[in-house]
């Protein structure tokens, strides 16, 4: 993200505010930007006398405050870092009074993950004005794709594009998680590599032949035989694919070939981020549109609907795994 590097930058050269408040729903760079903070604006034998790591839970905004206007020792500048801030979510307004007159001597970085503060808000106003507030919102998963790709190159890596999809299909937005697979691999895979599919099986967990891309692939295509192969497999291991993720991955699939088959423009430039895929994978789409008419779709989507609450105990007498990925099957195909 172009405003993290820009805060990251800005530290770099000295432009360091006295007070961070880190909001959103998207705790990856909120805990990237607290942890470069934590490493960076102080040197290593300043911070044991310098540095405070509080946690929302534990204190109050008095004791936040408290800190904050201590003078630092043997340093120009304290910090002071309240992880889980948004623990002190009900009278976090009452930090207003400091952000107006914020010490000068102290960074004081919260991070208030998972939340937001109203931008109208005085708090939030007041903290603009003298700091900065920053908000990470959740990346859509459409730009998951290529967000893997741009880290991975930053690092001197390159991702196949069936990789790519199998850790956007496995992990979805998530991208602290993300990045820590990603790391697993840059740990065992020398710099230069093309991470592939097969990387991903051996060293992640997913297998590149029996998952709900591979399921998604054998619909869209008809491949019957394949298709009852997956699903035969994952009714032998319910406990890595599980029912309600199959259903809901697959459900996302015929919801978006339902879209295709509704676009008026049918240009794969368009099309592609219409759909929220990456234009690699339009060809699978094209070939299920062909296979599948506008009526079959919507019948689909509504088998799943139905599969979806059975597999969640609702009126099925919480049939087996195998049972209802017979019946979807069947019901898809046929």
């Amino acid at each position: 993200m172009d405003e993290v590097v820009k805060i990251i930058n800005d530290i770099k050269s000295g432009n360091i505010k006295p007070i961070y408040f880190l909001m959103g729903d998207e705790p990856y760079y909120i805990d990237k930007l607290t942890e470069y903070i934590e490493q960076n604006v102080l040197q290593e034998h300043e911070r044991d006398f310098n540095q405070t790591i509080l946690y929302g839970r534990d204190v109050t905004i008095e004791d936040v405050i408290g800190n904050a206007k201590r003078y630092p020792m043997m340093a120009d500048r304290q910090v002071v870092i309240v992880r889980e801030a948004q623990e002190l979510s009900k009278t976090i307004e009452n930090l207003d009074s400091y952000a107006l007159n914020p010490q000068p001597t102290t960074v004081l970085v919260l991070a208030y993950k998972y939340k937001t503060l109203d931008k109208r808000k005085k708090l939030i106003k007041s903290v603009a004005k003298n700091g900065l507030v920053f908000e990470s919102k959740k990346m859509y998963d459409n730009q998951v794709g290529t967000w893997i790709a741009r880290v991975l190159q930053g690092k001197g890596y390159s991702i196949e594009p069936k990789a790519n999809a199998m850790l956007v299909e496995f992990l979805g937005n998530d991208l602290s998680k993300i990045s820590n697979e990603l790391n697993k691999l840059q740990i065992i895979l020398p710099k230069g590599s093309q991470i592939t599919a097969k990387d991903i099986e051996v060293n992640i967990g997913f297998s590149k032949d029996f998952n709900v891309f591979e399921l998604q692939n054998a619909l869209g295509s008809k491949n019957q035989l394949k298709a009852y192969q997956i699903a035969q497999y994952f009714a032998d291991n319910p406990k890595d694919n599980p029912m309600v993720v199959t259903t809901s991955l697959i459900f996302t699939f015929f919801v978006k070939l339902l879209k295709y088959h509704g676009l008026k423009d049918k240009n794969p430039k368009n099309v592609a981020p219409a759909l929220g895929v990456s234009p690699f994978f339009l060809k699978d789409y094209d070939i299920a549109l062909r296979n599948y008419p506008m009526k079959k779709v919507s019948a689909i989507v509504a088998t799943l609907r139905d599969i979806d609450v059975k597999s969640k105990g609702v009126g099925a007498n919480s049939l087996p795994t195998h049972d209802l990925l017979k019946e979807m099957l069947v019901k898809i195909f046929n």
